[in-house]
């Protein structure tokens, strides 16, 4: 009884470390920070997309009204216009160009900025996105190896487990495994120095003293946790 007992309690616990494996909480928390980081380079991907149209824009303008200037500057310089007011206005709005040019060009610059910037953080964020795609295949594969050292000694225990389990009479086996669900997974115990090893409480002398004089093929239970017990040579019967 006692090793079928051992055999459970091992299977108990590989459950349990199946369903606490910490590259599984490792990769549960690098899901959420590859969604983070995802979400963020979305953000900057758009960011960028809308810098570059507007780097697009501001060139376009600033070559517009460069090819505007040039066109009023070569008239002047041609010396083609003879009217003095029509002359001196065109030279006024080649000044006028002057200034618009230079706003622009300083926008320009400015979006520039803004898109060098962004660019720098979009790629950032496909590093820091590639980073962890390779740890979480690193986490993957370890992960996959304690999953299956754990599963092949499942099936180890699970063997040895139906073997004992053949053993033992089907009433006695029926009453441990209703014991075992009700009892948080330990059904049987031996007596230990005049000790219960399930609930671990102290067993009365007078108690002890009847179990001792129990014949072996009794069934013997504690009166406190009523776990099935088993005497062993260190049992102080």
């Amino acid at each position: 009884m006692l090793d079928l007992q051992t055999a459970d309690s091992t299977l108990d616990q590989l459950v349990h470390r199946l369903n606490s494996l910490p590259e599984q909480t490792a990769l549960a928390q690098l899901a959420r920070r590859r969604t983070d980081v995802a979400e963020a380079e979305g953000r900057t991907r758009t960011e960028v997309e809308d810098f570059a149209r507007e780097q697009r824009k501001a060139d376009a303008d600033v070559e517009q009204v460069k090819s505007r200037r040039a066109r009023d500057k070569q008239r002047i310089d041609q010396g083609t216009i003879s009217d003095a007011k029509q002359l001196t206005a065109l030279q006024h709005e080649v000044q006028s160009l002057d200034k618009r040019i230079s706003d622009l060009e300083d926008s320009e610059l400015e979006v520039m900025e803004r898109l060098e910037d962004g660019q720098a953080r979009l790629a950032r964020l496909g590093t820091e996105l590639a980073e962890i795609e390779s740890e979480a295949a690193d986490l993957m594969r370890a992960r996959d190896a304690a999953v299956s050292a754990i599963a092949e000694k499942q099936a180890v225990t699970a063997a040895e487990r139906e073997t004992l389990a053949a053993a033992i009479p089907e009433a006695l086996l029926a009453l441990y495994e209703k014991l075992r669900a009700h009892l948080g997974g330990v059904g049987v115990g031996a007596v230990h120095h005049g000790r219960c090893g399930g609930c671990h409480l102290d067993i009365g002398a007078s108690v002890l003293a009847e179990m001792a004089a129990t014949p072996s093929d009794e069934v013997l239970r504690c009166e406190e946790c009523s776990r099935l017990l088993v005497r062993t040579h260190e049992s102080g019967l």
